[in-house]
């Protein structure tokens, strides 16, 4: 049984079709050939040298390091050498940073082309690739400069998720569990549930999570495209999260996963989550073989990665905390009482 699922979404004048559970082969109907660039994460285009044939091809090293100033040059000089002009469409197809690095791209030259994704991550199928947030890093500070501005169409195709490494299943899982956590209190009791199909990366299961992943994101989205409010629940373990990413250098779930511990404890302190609740959480994160603790790492540098954080606002951090499994709230928290009481949990 083949499970698929389109959905069309609108935000203001930008539509997106989400195609959940096609094959990446769908591009042919959607985009000219001969007017298409494909920007393909290098991983993906050895483990699936077909994505690329008879196309024009421009090829991403893997890894964080590829979201930089560099890179965006290099990319804009080749599509000046092709001579790509308004009428062309870029696609990217990879993780995060792809999605990332492609969606700013597309939206700076010559002011707007049109782009779509194949994601070919946990991650970006249920996170990186939906919403229409884009961008580059500057030096250590992630995500500094960018755009938000939605892709036409994600093509969530499950069979390029088969040649993942254990830890970028686990760095999805990680953004499906801040979901349950901060909107689905039912989406968490399946992901105990079903652990065991989950990672194993069973059909059905899978289908549901990216489906249900994608509904709360674009539910939040379309509420706030902007993240003036609500979308900042999206954050959920995020603002240490980050930091933690650029300090340490690990994988984004795991150090999501360390940042969504942390949150709950401040929440038991600050929005009033069950001590019980917490536990579950961390159990959770565990179960799938996600990090809710590290050594020691230099607190200064992660001060300075908060200190330039996108959700400060003067000297104030906007942390997102849980009032309870599947209710989070915004809580503005002075940068000095955080530098008090992080380590206390670390």
């Amino acid at each position: 049984m083949a499970f698929q699922k389109l959905i069309h979404h609108s935000i203001g004048e930008e539509h997106t079709d989400y195609y959940v559970g096609y094959s990446w082969t769908q591009l042919q109907g959607l985009v000219p050939i001969d007017r298409t660039v494909l920007l393909i994460d290098e991983l993906v285009a050895c483990y699936h040298p077909e994505i690329s044939r008879d196309w024009k091809t421009l090829i991403i090293p893997s890894g964080e390091a590829s979201k930089s100033w560099e890179m965006m040059r290099s990319l804009v000089d080749a599509l000046i050498r092709w001579e790509v002009d308004r009428s062309w469409w870029l696609v990217g197809v990879g993780g995060g940073v792809v999605t990332d690095l492609v969606g700013f791209l597309a939206a700076i030259y010559m002011r707007g082309l049109r782009v779509g994704f194949v994601p070919s991550t946990l991650l970006a199928q249920v996170d990186a690739s939906i919403g229409g947030k884009n961008g580059v890093d500057v030096g250590k500070y992630k995500n500094l400069i960018g755009t938000i501005r939605q892709p036409a169409f994600v093509i969530m195709d499950p069979q390029l998720l088969s040649s993942l490494p254990l830890r970028e299943w686990q760095n999805g899982f990680a953004e499906i569990i801040k979901y349950a956590c901060i909107a689905d209190a039912d989406l968490f009791g399946y992901l105990e549930n079903h652990r065991e199909q989950a990672l194993q990366g069973e059909e059905e299961t899978l289908f549901h999570l990216v489906l249900t992943s994608l509904q709360h994101k674009l539910h939040i989205v379309e509420e706030d495209p902007y993240e003036k409010n609500r979308r900042r629940f999206l954050n959920f373990g995020h603002t240490l999260g980050h930091a933690i990413e650029k300090v340490v250098e690990i994988p984004h779930g795991q150090a999501i996963s360390v940042g969504m511990r942390v949150a709950c404890q401040l929440s038991i302190q600050m929005a009033g989550l069950k001590p019980e609740e917490a536990e579950r959480i961390q159990h959770l994160l565990q179960a799938y073989g996600l990090p809710t603790a590290l050594p020691d790492i230099d607190w200064s540098e992660v001060w300075d990665c908060l200190r330039h954080d996108k959700k400060r606002e003067k000297e104030v951090l906007h942390f997102i905390l849980l009032e309870r499994i599947g209710s989070a709230c915004i809580k503005p928290i002075p940068i000095r009482e955080l530098e008090s009481v992080l380590p206390v949990y670390w």
